[in-house]
């Protein structure tokens, strides 16, 4: 796989990951919108395993405390807040990894591979994210977060295996009908992502290792150039909500799902 292409992928994968317009659906449509071949899973997997450095780095308080919480709940130090917190952000992560597992054992994740997949899920969950931001109170901030809002938000994290749904672009429905402000709505939607992207991440190793050497090569390129993109985005993100709303994301998605709708079926 050539650097050109790398790049590319990183790049979306790195822009798309946090900004709620699907990065599965953008990374699906590579291929199809160029002449270059398809990246494959394997690739997919390894640029999400970039963006996870990314956010551990980003929110590295945040990392650390629910590093602490796991510790704690298993006699390591004591920190009931965080211990809480961490048994939230892995209650939260249980239907994704179920649905995760699924999957990947019966076969089913290359099925959706589909153009108009994709195309649908951008504009039916753009909509929701659009009738979600303004109808949701902000009133809420992480730290009002309880089992019932984790779970919630983590069955809608689930969606997201779907391509075109968009991981961080459900969560943040989810969590602004729940009334979290469009900022903390982001950061519980990565922060939630950690041990979903990680799990991704832990079986993709078991693949890198059987992968030839080239391919090895060329997932850590990805990865690595995936880390610098997410950085940059997540700090244009987190900026961008403390004085705007969601809708230049909404009419992205809408546009573009209808863009693929038109020319691809």
């Amino acid at each position: 796989m050539s650097f050109l292409q790398l790049l590319l992928i990183a790049v979306v994968q790195g822009v798309t990951e946090f900004l709620p317009i699907s990065s599965s659906g953008h990374l699906i449509l590579i291929p199809k919108l160029t002449d270059l071949p398809d990246q494959g899973p394997l690739i997919d997997v390894a640029v999400h395993v970039g963006t996870l450095a990314a956010i551990i780095v980003y929110f590295w308080r945040d990392a650390w405390g629910l590093a602490r919480g796991g510790f704690a709940s298993v006699g390591i130090g004591t920190a009931p807040a965080e211990r809480r917190l961490f048994w939230y952000i892995a209650a939260g992560t249980v239907p994704a990894v179920i649905l995760g597992l699924f999957l990947k054992t019966g076969g089913y994740l290359e099925g959706f591979r589909s153009t108009t997949l994709v195309a649908v899920n951008l504009i039916i969950y753009g909509v929701l994210l659009g009738i979600a931001d303004r109808v949701g109170r902000q009133e809420k901030s992480f730290e009002d977060l309880s089992l019932k809002d984790a779970v919630i938000v983590g069955l809608a994290q689930a969606l997201a295996l779907i391509p075109g749904t968009s991981r961080s672009g459900v969560t943040m429905t989810a969590a602004r009908f729940l009334g979290y402000t469009r900022v903390e709505s982001a950061r519980f939607s990565f922060l939630l992502s950690i041990p979903a992207i990680a799990g991704a991440g832990l079986l993709a190793v078991l693949d890198l290792a059987e992968a030839t050497a080239a391919m090895q090569r060329d997932a850590l390129i990805a990865g690595a150039l995936t880390f610098v993109a997410a950085i940059l985005t997540m700090v244009f993100l987190m900026n961008f909500l403390k004085r705007a709303s969601m809708t230049v994301f909404v009419v992205y998605r809408v546009a573009m799902g209808a863009a693929l709708l038109i020319f691809f079926t």
